[in-house]
Protein backbone atom coordinates (compact mmCIF):
# COMPACT_ATOMS: atom_id res chain seq x y z
CA UNK A 1 0.00 0.00 0.00
CA UNK A 2 1.13 3.54 -0.70
CA UNK A 3 0.63 4.63 2.91
CA UNK A 4 3.52 2.30 3.87
CA UNK A 5 5.87 3.94 1.36
CA UNK A 6 5.13 7.66 1.69
CA UNK A 7 4.09 10.21 4.29
CA UNK A 8 2.41 12.52 1.78
CA UNK A 9 0.66 11.97 -1.55
CA UNK A 10 0.27 14.70 -4.13
CA UNK A 11 -2.59 14.19 -6.55
CA UNK A 12 -2.25 16.10 -9.82
CA UNK A 13 -5.07 16.77 -12.26
CA UNK A 14 -3.34 17.59 -15.55
CA UNK A 15 -4.58 19.76 -18.42
CA UNK A 16 -3.04 21.27 -21.53
CA UNK A 17 -2.36 24.71 -20.00
CA UNK A 18 -2.47 24.13 -16.24
CA UNK A 19 -2.02 21.50 -13.53
CA UNK A 20 -3.91 21.40 -10.23
CA UNK A 21 -2.34 19.62 -7.25
CA UNK A 22 -3.49 18.64 -3.78
CA UNK A 23 -1.36 17.33 -0.90
CA UNK A 24 -2.88 14.64 1.33
CA UNK A 25 -1.45 13.04 4.45
CA UNK A 26 -0.93 9.39 3.59
CA UNK A 27 -2.17 8.07 6.94
CA UNK A 28 -5.28 10.24 7.36
CA UNK A 29 -6.04 11.38 3.77
CA UNK A 30 -6.53 14.93 5.09
CA UNK A 31 -5.91 17.69 2.57
CA UNK A 32 -2.90 19.77 3.60
CA UNK A 33 -2.65 22.15 0.69
CA UNK A 34 -3.75 22.89 -2.87
CA UNK A 35 -2.37 24.90 -5.78
CA UNK A 36 -2.67 25.40 -9.54
CA UNK A 37 0.31 26.14 -11.79
CA UNK A 38 1.03 26.58 -15.48
CA UNK A 39 1.89 23.47 -17.50
CA UNK A 40 5.44 24.54 -18.36
CA UNK A 41 8.94 24.26 -16.89
CA UNK A 42 8.42 27.27 -14.63
CA UNK A 43 5.13 25.85 -13.39
CA UNK A 44 6.76 22.47 -12.69
CA UNK A 45 9.43 24.12 -10.54
CA UNK A 46 6.79 26.10 -8.67
CA UNK A 47 4.84 22.90 -8.07
CA UNK A 48 7.95 21.13 -6.71
CA UNK A 49 8.69 24.05 -4.36
CA UNK A 50 5.11 23.87 -3.14
CA UNK A 51 5.56 20.14 -2.44
CA UNK A 52 8.85 20.65 -0.59
CA UNK A 53 7.35 23.37 1.60
CA UNK A 54 4.13 21.54 2.47
CA UNK A 55 5.36 17.92 2.33
CA UNK A 56 8.98 18.05 3.50
CA UNK A 57 11.27 15.03 3.37
CA UNK A 58 11.76 12.39 0.71
CA UNK A 59 8.80 10.16 1.64
CA UNK A 60 6.29 11.66 -0.75
CA UNK A 61 4.64 10.31 -3.88
CA UNK A 62 3.02 11.98 -6.86
CA UNK A 63 -0.22 10.50 -8.25
CA UNK A 64 -0.37 12.01 -11.73
CA UNK A 65 -3.18 11.66 -14.24
CA UNK A 66 -2.26 11.38 -17.91
CA UNK A 67 1.45 10.62 -17.54
CA UNK A 68 1.60 9.86 -21.27
CA UNK A 69 -0.33 12.93 -22.46
CA UNK A 70 -0.92 16.22 -20.61
CA UNK A 71 1.14 15.03 -17.66
CA UNK A 72 4.14 13.81 -19.70
CA UNK A 73 6.20 16.96 -19.19
CA UNK A 74 5.59 17.01 -15.44
CA UNK A 75 6.40 13.31 -15.17
CA UNK A 76 9.77 13.74 -16.92
CA UNK A 77 10.60 16.74 -14.73
CA UNK A 78 9.76 14.90 -11.50
CA UNK A 79 11.82 11.87 -12.58
CA UNK A 80 14.82 14.12 -13.14
CA UNK A 81 14.36 15.51 -9.64
CA UNK A 82 14.30 12.02 -8.11
CA UNK A 83 10.62 12.08 -7.11
CA UNK A 84 8.41 8.99 -6.88
CA UNK A 85 5.77 9.25 -9.61
CA UNK A 86 2.76 6.95 -9.91
CA UNK A 87 0.31 6.70 -12.77
CA UNK A 88 -3.40 6.91 -11.95
CA UNK A 89 -6.39 6.64 -14.23
CA UNK A 90 -9.12 9.22 -14.31
CA UNK A 91 -10.64 8.94 -10.82
CA UNK A 92 -14.11 7.50 -10.49
CA UNK A 93 -16.49 10.39 -9.92
CA UNK A 94 -19.47 9.51 -7.73
CA UNK A 95 -22.88 10.79 -8.74
CA UNK A 96 -23.50 14.25 -7.31
CA UNK A 97 -26.87 15.87 -7.06
CA UNK A 98 -25.48 19.35 -7.73
CA UNK A 99 -23.09 18.16 -10.49
CA UNK A 100 -20.18 19.87 -8.66
CA UNK A 101 -16.81 19.45 -10.29
CA UNK A 102 -13.49 21.29 -10.24
CA UNK A 103 -9.83 20.66 -10.98
CA UNK A 104 -9.06 20.88 -7.24
CA UNK A 105 -11.57 18.13 -6.48
CA UNK A 106 -10.12 15.98 -9.25
CA UNK A 107 -6.62 16.40 -7.80
CA UNK A 108 -7.86 15.23 -4.40
CA UNK A 109 -9.57 12.24 -5.99
CA UNK A 110 -6.35 11.32 -7.84
CA UNK A 111 -4.45 11.20 -4.55
CA UNK A 112 -7.19 9.18 -2.85
CA UNK A 113 -7.28 6.79 -5.80
CA UNK A 114 -3.56 6.11 -5.35
CA UNK A 115 -3.97 5.61 -1.60
CA UNK A 116 -6.78 3.12 -2.12
CA UNK A 117 -4.91 0.93 -4.58
CA UNK A 118 -3.23 -2.27 -3.56
CA UNK A 119 -0.97 -2.34 -6.63
CA UNK A 120 0.69 0.86 -7.79
CA UNK A 121 1.49 1.58 -11.43
CA UNK A 122 4.69 3.31 -12.50
CA UNK A 123 4.54 5.50 -15.63
CA UNK A 124 5.78 4.00 -18.86
CA UNK A 125 9.29 5.07 -19.67
CA UNK A 126 10.25 7.21 -22.62
CA UNK A 127 13.45 6.93 -24.66
CA UNK A 128 13.36 3.95 -27.03
CA UNK A 129 9.86 2.97 -25.97
CA UNK A 130 8.48 6.43 -26.75
CA UNK A 131 10.23 6.34 -30.13
CA UNK A 132 8.42 3.08 -30.91
CA UNK A 133 5.10 4.47 -29.70
CA UNK A 134 5.12 7.56 -31.91
CA UNK A 135 6.25 5.58 -34.95
CA UNK A 136 3.57 2.94 -34.37
CA UNK A 137 0.86 5.58 -33.93
CA UNK A 138 1.88 7.35 -37.13
CA UNK A 139 2.05 4.09 -39.07
CA UNK A 140 -1.37 3.03 -37.79
CA UNK A 141 -2.80 6.35 -38.97
CA UNK A 142 -1.22 5.84 -42.41
CA UNK A 143 -2.59 2.29 -42.66
CA UNK A 144 -6.12 3.38 -41.71
CA UNK A 145 -6.02 6.26 -44.18
CA UNK A 146 -4.74 3.91 -46.90
CA UNK A 147 -7.67 1.56 -46.29
CA UNK A 148 -10.09 4.47 -46.48
CA UNK A 149 -8.56 5.63 -49.78
CA UNK A 150 -8.78 2.11 -51.25
CA UNK A 151 -12.41 1.81 -50.13
CA UNK A 152 -13.19 5.16 -51.75
CA UNK A 153 -11.47 4.11 -55.00
CA UNK A 154 -13.38 0.83 -55.16
CA UNK A 155 -16.65 2.63 -54.42
CA UNK A 156 -16.00 5.09 -57.23
CA UNK A 157 -15.27 2.21 -59.61
CA UNK A 158 -18.62 0.60 -58.85
CA UNK A 159 -20.52 3.59 -60.21
CA UNK A 160 -18.04 4.47 -62.97
CA UNK A 161 -18.76 4.13 -66.67
CA UNK A 162 -18.70 0.50 -67.92
CA UNK A 163 -15.79 1.22 -70.25
CA UNK A 164 -13.66 2.19 -67.26
CA UNK A 165 -15.05 -0.29 -64.74
CA UNK A 166 -14.81 -3.43 -66.85
CA UNK A 167 -11.10 -3.06 -67.49
CA UNK A 168 -10.30 -2.90 -63.77
CA UNK A 169 -12.86 -5.23 -62.25
CA UNK A 170 -10.93 -8.52 -62.15
CA UNK A 171 -7.58 -7.09 -61.04
CA UNK A 172 -5.98 -7.51 -57.63
CA UNK A 173 -6.08 -4.45 -55.38
CA UNK A 174 -2.41 -3.55 -55.87
CA UNK A 175 -2.71 -3.78 -59.64
CA UNK A 176 -5.90 -1.73 -59.49
CA UNK A 177 -4.01 0.96 -57.60
CA UNK A 178 -1.21 1.00 -60.14
CA UNK A 179 -3.59 1.17 -63.09
CA UNK A 180 -5.87 3.78 -61.53
CA UNK A 181 -2.93 5.99 -60.55
CA UNK A 182 -2.01 6.22 -64.27
CA UNK A 183 -5.47 7.05 -65.60
CA UNK A 184 -5.68 10.03 -67.94
CA UNK A 185 -8.42 12.39 -69.02
CA UNK A 186 -9.10 13.59 -72.54
CA UNK A 187 -11.07 16.47 -74.06
CA UNK A 188 -13.54 14.06 -75.66
CA UNK A 189 -14.83 12.82 -72.30
CA UNK A 190 -17.86 14.29 -70.59
CA UNK A 191 -17.51 16.33 -67.42
CA UNK A 192 -18.86 13.38 -65.41
CA UNK A 193 -16.27 11.00 -66.88
CA UNK A 194 -13.43 13.46 -66.30
CA UNK A 195 -14.48 14.11 -62.70
CA UNK A 196 -14.79 10.37 -62.00
CA UNK A 197 -11.33 9.64 -63.44
CA UNK A 198 -9.78 12.53 -61.48
CA UNK A 199 -11.37 11.26 -58.24
CA UNK A 200 -10.33 7.63 -58.84
CA UNK A 201 -6.80 8.65 -59.79
CA UNK A 202 -6.44 10.91 -56.73
CA UNK A 203 -7.63 8.21 -54.31
CA UNK A 204 -5.32 5.62 -55.93
CA UNK A 205 -2.30 7.91 -55.73
CA UNK A 206 -3.15 8.76 -52.12
CA UNK A 207 -3.37 5.06 -51.20
CA UNK A 208 -0.06 4.35 -52.95
CA UNK A 209 1.69 7.22 -51.13
CA UNK A 210 0.29 6.08 -47.79
CA UNK A 211 1.45 2.52 -48.47
CA UNK A 212 5.00 3.78 -49.03
CA UNK A 213 4.77 5.90 -45.90
CA UNK A 214 3.71 2.90 -43.81
CA UNK A 215 6.59 0.83 -45.22
CA UNK A 216 9.08 3.60 -44.46
CA UNK A 217 7.82 3.85 -40.87
CA UNK A 218 8.15 0.08 -40.49
CA UNK A 219 11.76 0.34 -41.68
CA UNK A 220 12.35 2.94 -38.94
CA UNK A 221 10.78 0.67 -36.30
CA UNK A 222 12.77 -2.47 -37.11
CA UNK A 223 16.29 -1.28 -36.08
CA UNK A 224 14.96 0.05 -32.76
CA UNK A 225 13.38 -3.31 -31.95
CA UNK A 226 16.56 -5.14 -33.00
CA UNK A 227 18.60 -2.91 -30.71
CA UNK A 228 16.27 -3.13 -27.69
CA UNK A 229 14.94 -6.72 -27.79
CA UNK A 230 16.61 -8.87 -30.48
CA UNK A 231 15.48 -12.06 -28.71
CA UNK A 232 11.86 -11.05 -29.26
CA UNK A 233 12.29 -11.13 -33.03
CA UNK A 234 13.48 -14.75 -32.89
CA UNK A 235 10.05 -15.87 -31.67
CA UNK A 236 7.79 -17.43 -34.29
CA UNK A 237 5.10 -15.02 -35.43
CA UNK A 238 6.83 -11.94 -34.02
CA UNK A 239 7.80 -9.33 -36.60
CA UNK A 240 8.90 -5.71 -36.08
CA UNK A 241 5.38 -4.30 -35.72
CA UNK A 242 4.16 -7.00 -33.32
CA UNK A 243 7.38 -6.72 -31.29
CA UNK A 244 7.03 -2.94 -31.09
CA UNK A 245 3.45 -3.24 -29.83
CA UNK A 246 4.57 -5.69 -27.13
CA UNK A 247 7.45 -3.45 -26.05
CA UNK A 248 5.22 -0.38 -25.87
CA UNK A 249 2.81 -2.18 -23.55
CA UNK A 250 5.51 -3.82 -21.40
CA UNK A 251 7.66 -0.65 -21.23
CA UNK A 252 10.41 -1.73 -18.81
CA UNK A 253 11.39 -4.44 -16.36
CA UNK A 254 9.66 -3.98 -13.02
CA UNK A 255 6.64 -2.03 -14.22
CA UNK A 256 4.39 -5.10 -14.48
CA UNK A 257 4.57 -7.13 -11.29
CA UNK A 258 3.81 -10.62 -12.65
CA UNK A 259 2.96 -12.63 -15.72
CA UNK A 260 -0.65 -12.77 -14.51
CA UNK A 261 -0.75 -8.95 -14.47
CA UNK A 262 0.72 -8.91 -17.98
CA UNK A 263 -2.00 -11.31 -19.14
CA UNK A 264 -4.63 -9.07 -17.57
CA UNK A 265 -3.10 -6.04 -19.29
CA UNK A 266 -3.30 -7.88 -22.61
CA UNK A 267 -6.92 -8.88 -22.04
CA UNK A 268 -6.11 -12.61 -22.19
CA UNK A 269 -6.70 -13.46 -18.53
CA UNK A 270 -9.61 -15.93 -18.59
CA UNK A 271 -12.91 -14.87 -17.04
CA UNK A 272 -14.86 -17.63 -15.25
CA UNK A 273 -18.18 -18.34 -16.96
CA UNK A 274 -19.19 -21.62 -15.32
CA UNK A 275 -22.79 -22.57 -14.70
CA UNK A 276 -24.18 -25.68 -13.05
CA UNK A 277 -22.01 -28.64 -14.03
CA UNK A 278 -20.41 -26.77 -16.93
CA UNK A 279 -16.94 -25.43 -16.20
CA UNK A 280 -15.65 -22.96 -18.77
CA UNK A 281 -14.04 -19.55 -19.24
CA UNK A 282 -14.84 -16.79 -21.68
CA UNK A 283 -12.86 -14.16 -23.54
CA UNK A 284 -11.73 -11.00 -21.81
CA UNK A 285 -12.72 -7.87 -23.76
CA UNK A 286 -10.78 -5.42 -21.59
CA UNK A 287 -7.09 -4.56 -21.42
CA UNK A 288 -4.72 -3.13 -24.01
CA UNK A 289 -6.33 -4.06 -27.32
CA UNK A 290 -3.19 -3.37 -29.34
CA UNK A 291 -1.27 -5.83 -27.17
CA UNK A 292 -4.15 -8.29 -27.50
CA UNK A 293 -4.02 -7.93 -31.29
CA UNK A 294 -0.27 -8.59 -31.25
CA UNK A 295 -0.80 -11.83 -29.30
CA UNK A 296 -3.63 -12.79 -31.66
CA UNK A 297 -1.29 -12.35 -34.65
CA UNK A 298 1.35 -14.56 -33.01
CA UNK A 299 -1.19 -17.27 -32.23
CA UNK A 300 -2.58 -17.29 -35.77
CA UNK A 301 0.92 -17.69 -37.22
CA UNK A 302 1.76 -20.51 -34.83
CA UNK A 303 -1.51 -22.34 -35.43
CA UNK A 304 -0.64 -22.32 -39.11
CA UNK A 305 3.13 -23.03 -39.07
CA UNK A 306 4.29 -24.32 -35.66
CA UNK A 307 4.10 -28.14 -35.31
CA UNK A 308 3.75 -28.03 -31.51
CA UNK A 309 0.92 -25.50 -31.67
CA UNK A 310 -0.83 -27.51 -34.38
CA UNK A 311 -0.55 -30.66 -32.26
CA UNK A 312 -1.96 -28.79 -29.25
CA UNK A 313 -4.83 -27.47 -31.39
CA UNK A 314 -5.66 -30.97 -32.65
CA UNK A 315 -5.64 -32.37 -29.11
CA UNK A 316 -7.94 -29.64 -27.80
CA UNK A 317 -10.28 -30.07 -30.76
CA UNK A 318 -10.50 -33.78 -29.90
CA UNK A 319 -11.67 -32.62 -26.45
CA UNK A 320 -14.50 -30.76 -28.22
CA UNK A 321 -13.03 -27.32 -27.50
CA UNK A 322 -14.08 -24.52 -29.84
CA UNK A 323 -11.56 -22.63 -31.95
CA UNK A 324 -12.25 -19.50 -29.92
CA UNK A 325 -11.45 -21.30 -26.66
CA UNK A 326 -8.27 -22.77 -28.13
CA UNK A 327 -7.10 -19.33 -29.25
CA UNK A 328 -7.86 -17.93 -25.80
CA UNK A 329 -5.71 -20.60 -24.16
CA UNK A 330 -2.88 -20.10 -26.65
CA UNK A 331 -2.87 -16.34 -26.13
CA UNK A 332 -2.64 -16.89 -22.38
CA UNK A 333 0.31 -19.26 -22.79
CA UNK A 334 1.98 -16.85 -25.21
CA UNK A 335 1.57 -13.96 -22.78
CA UNK A 336 3.23 -16.00 -20.02
CA UNK A 337 6.15 -16.96 -22.27
CA UNK A 338 6.72 -13.42 -23.59
CA UNK A 339 6.58 -11.89 -20.12
CA UNK A 340 9.27 -14.26 -18.85
CA UNK A 341 11.36 -13.63 -21.95
CA UNK A 342 11.15 -9.86 -21.57
CA UNK A 343 11.67 -9.96 -17.83
CA UNK A 344 14.92 -11.89 -18.28
CA UNK A 345 16.37 -10.19 -21.35
CA UNK A 346 14.98 -6.67 -21.73
CA UNK A 347 17.31 -3.84 -20.68
CA UNK A 348 16.10 -0.65 -19.03
CA UNK A 349 14.58 1.53 -21.74
CA UNK A 350 15.10 4.78 -19.85
CA UNK A 351 17.43 7.38 -21.25
CA UNK A 352 18.86 10.59 -19.93
CA UNK A 353 15.55 12.38 -20.51
CA UNK A 354 13.83 10.31 -17.80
Amino acid sequence: MLADQADHVLGVDTHRDSHSAAILAADTAIVQGQTTTAANERGYRRLLRFARENAPGRRRAWAVEGTGSYGAGLTMFLHREGELVLEVDRPRRPARRDRAKSDELDAIRAAKEALAREHLARPRQRGEREALRVLLATRESAVKSKRAAITLMKGLLVSAAPSLREGLRGLATREQLDRCARLRISPTQTSEQRATIIAIRASARRATALREEALQLEREIEPIVERVAPSLLTEMGVGPIVAAQILCAYSHTGRIRSEAAFAALAGVAPIPASSGQTVRHRLNRSGDRQLNRALHTIVLCRMRDDPQTRAYTARRQAERRSTREIKRCLKRYTARHLYRLLNNTLPNLANSET
